[in-house]
């Protein structure tokens, strides 16, 4: 790495120079020391003089302006000087730090006018332990250089550590953590498929990168691009051999982990030894390929599977071995292997049954579903791949009474299956028709006389006994329990029926007593609208009071709004959808709907989201019917949400449509700004989110 570095620059100690430089290029006639920095262009990053910790070495390195304590680079991390009177001088041409946290060697007015690629030399080339945006880890062949990353030693000392993370091109390319010293692998992401590896994390789940795998005759590497311009994401391979994807919001100073490799004990190489499968969904974790037995069964009964797996039966080629397909695996280790690229996948078993070696075939290439890859001997780290992860088979070999064996226990399962099946069917038709007769005879019966509290007109809804939510609950188990107020507490359940429900249970201290109760299953009830919660039914046993919700799996709106991280994956579009859907709502309740409703509640946590972020108005406890006639009226019990409640409402007890459209304001300016009304805090005044507002209008 150091020899062409050094045939470019050279380190001196030179009398500490007391200016900062603010330039993103050094030509000969200058010199970078102590106290002085190369910044890119776009200031994102800083070339310059560092002693780490409580190390007494200094180092020529990269970071990140607004974070200086991350390192992303340096260059003699093997060769610190031992203080701060140290120098960097150019010989030839110039040095500029690019945008992307590359330092390149070349004429600087050229590479910027031409847009050139070909420098003299950059650091690129030759990364430490972070692979930034841009940067390639793999092979150049024209150059012969090898792009990888090396670990610190600890965090005090950069030097060379002990763990890399590089690209190894046998059978496939595949990315390998391995530990210098012992040659022992941590961790293989399983081969690329031209987007990314088989073993490694779905980036589907991460849309703020863009991963990509180039292998021509020039060169192999890996590399990735950002997706959105407010996040900056980088990879880094830490002293302990763990690499981590950290993420940094615009405008924030704090790093957050996406995910770390590996992590799960299946991620680590080899984890359940030879012809071993580890399966992520299962307890334990390893269980032996079809056709092997543990090696030691005392081992594994400890949970100890390195000795890995066995045949039960040897091979044969002379009586009729087979193969069973396994579905979604990561493709073992290419130790032993032979591969054709133009190969069709039945020639490819025709090889493999011919050569009594091989043990497992598959596709070469995976996306096109051609060629041919043959493995022979044991099979290493094999592991089972998440639901959303690329689909890769492989088929592997097994002697002929095992196919039979495995064919017969098929039979059985089918048979077992269709057993159980029409057993299930019928119980299930049967607790139907119970469940409709059930429903049936409650609906029929009135709120009003289920409770004997009150006379008043009777409403008509499903209602469900306490035994059939407490199973839906898991007898309202903590686990189950997804909100909590005044009012009580919100479980998430499932029927029998599979359906799954919000259970809204009133607690026998909350503010909303019967009046409350009985006026939402009223209004709910009779309401109808896309932007509206929807009610399925009611509980209503001894001193319980339950309202049975549809389920929205993505909870209230201020679950996102006043969260830094999910309002930023939400997006601009979302959140305006949301509004409209709210308006939309509201428009429905005051206008459309034939109840003239006033809600009197309206705030970001009653606001629900289905699965498709479809904003759903929730809690009508305190809603009021208001006639064709009514404008206006007033109440002597003000009660509602402080910071939401429009002023004539609050003081006077004065409502009207006005009220809720006040609430919506206040809620519109929460989304927009991502800032909580009543707990809005501004160094320069004492005013809350509207106060704030209201002031910068007036300026």
């Amino acid at each position: 790495m150091y020899t062409i570095f050094y045939a470019l620059f050279f380190l001196q100690f030179l009398l500490n120079i007391s200016y900062s430089s603010s330039l993103d290029t050094i030509t000969p006639t200058q010199s970078i020391a102590d106290g002085q920095t190369l910044v890119s262009s776009g200031q994102s990053f800083v070339l310059g003089f560092f002693s780490p910790g409580s190390s007494n070495n200094w180092y020529l390195g990269i970071w990140y302006k607004t974070t200086p304590d991350v390192l992303v680079w340096v260059t003699n991390r093997n060769n610190p000087l031992n203080d701060s009177y140290g120098a960097l001088i150019i010989i030839n041409n110039g040095n500029l730090l690019l945008e992307t946290g590359n330092l390149i060697v070349g004429d600087r007015d050229s590479i910027i006018n031409s847009n050139s690629e070909v420098y003299a030399w950059q650091s690129f080339d030759h990364p430490t332990d972070t692979f930034l945006a841009g940067m390639k880890i793999g092979w150049n062949f024209k150059t012969g250089i090898e792009q990888h990353l090396t670990s610190w030693k600890c965090e005090d000392d950069p030097s060379a550590g002990n763990f890399t993370f590089r690209m190894v091109l046998k059978g496939r390319p595949q990315l390998f953590i391995s530990n210098k010293l012992t040659a022992a692998i941590k961790f293989r992401s399983g081969p690329g498929n031209g987007v990314r590896f088989s073993g490694s994390p779905n980036i589907l789940a991460f849309p703020v990168f863009k991963p990509y795998l180039v292998s021509n005759e020039d060169e192999v590497y890996y590399s990735f691009r950002p997706n959105q311009n407010a996040v900056i994401t980088r990879l880094k391979v830490n002293p302990s051999g763990l690499t981590d994807r950290l993420i940094l919001y615009n405008k924030s100073t704090a790093w957050s982990t996406m995910y770390t490799q590996p992590y799960e004990p299946c991620d680590y190489y080899g984890y359940c030894g030879a012809n071993g499968i580890c399966r992520i969904n299962r307890d334990p974790l390893c269980e032996c390929l079809q056709g092997f037995n543990p090696w030691s069964e005392e081992e594994w009964n400890v949970l100890n599977y390195s000795s890995g797996c066995v045949r039960k039966t040897p091979l044969d080629c002379r009586s009729g071995d087979g193969f069973v397909k396994l579905d979604g695996v990561k493709f073992p280790d290419f130790l032993e292997f032979w591969s054709n690229k133009s190969m069709r996948l039945e020639e490819c078993e025709e090889v493999c049954l011919r050569n009594c070696s091989c043990a497992a075939y598959a596709n070469f290439d995976i996306e096109k579903g051609s060629g041919c890859m043959i493995w022979f001997g044991d099979l290493i780290d094999v592991r089972e791949l998440r639901v959303n992860d690329s689909v890769e088979d492989i088929y592997l070999r097994l002697p002929a009474s095992e196919i039979k064996s495995i064919l017969v226990a098929k039979r059985k399962r089918r048979l077992r299956t269709i057993l159980t099946v029409s057993i299930v069917t019928s119980t299930i038709c049967i607790l139907i028709l119970v469940m409709l007769w059930w429903k049936f005879w409650k609906a029929k019966r009135k709120v009003v006389k289920g409770l004997q509290e009150s006379d008043k007109e009777d409403v008509e809804l499903p209602l469900f006994d306490l035994a059939t939510i407490a199973s839906a609950t898991n007898n309202f188990s903590p686990q189950c329990m997804i909100g909590a107020g005044g009012f009580g507490s919100v479980y998430k359940g499932t029927l029998i029926t599979g359906q799954e429900i919000a259970v809204k249970r009133l607690s026998k201290n909350s503010g909303q007593g019967f009046t409350e109760f009985r006026n939402e299953v009223e209004l709910i009830a009779k309401l109808q609208h896309r932007n509206l919660v929807s009610l399925s039914g009611c509980c209503i046993q001894a001193q319980e009071r339950m309202l049975i919700y549809e389920y929205m799996p993505n909870r209230s709106l201020d679950h996102f709004i006043f969260d830094n991280n999910r309002s930023r994956l939400m997006g601009w579009k979302k959140q305006f959808d949301i509004i409209m859907g709210i308006a939309r709502g509201l428009l429905y309740l005051h206008i459309d709907s034939k109840l003239h409703i006033i809600h009197r509640d309206l705030k970001a946590s009653n606001i629900l989201l289905d699965i498709n972020f479809n904003p759903k108005i929730s809690d009508f406890g305190l809603a009021r019917i208001f006639r064709d006639d009514e404008k206006e009226t007033r109440t002597r019990i003000v009660v509602g949400t402080y910071g939401y409640m429009s002023p004539e409402y609050a003081i006077d007890g004065k409502f009207s449509v006005k009220s809720d459209v006040f609430s919506f304001g206040v809620l519109l300016l929460e989304i927009v700004s991502g800032k909580r009304n009543r707990r809005f805090n501004h160094p320069g005044h004492h005013h809350n989110l509207l106060g704030h507002v209201r002031q910068k209008k007036t300026e």
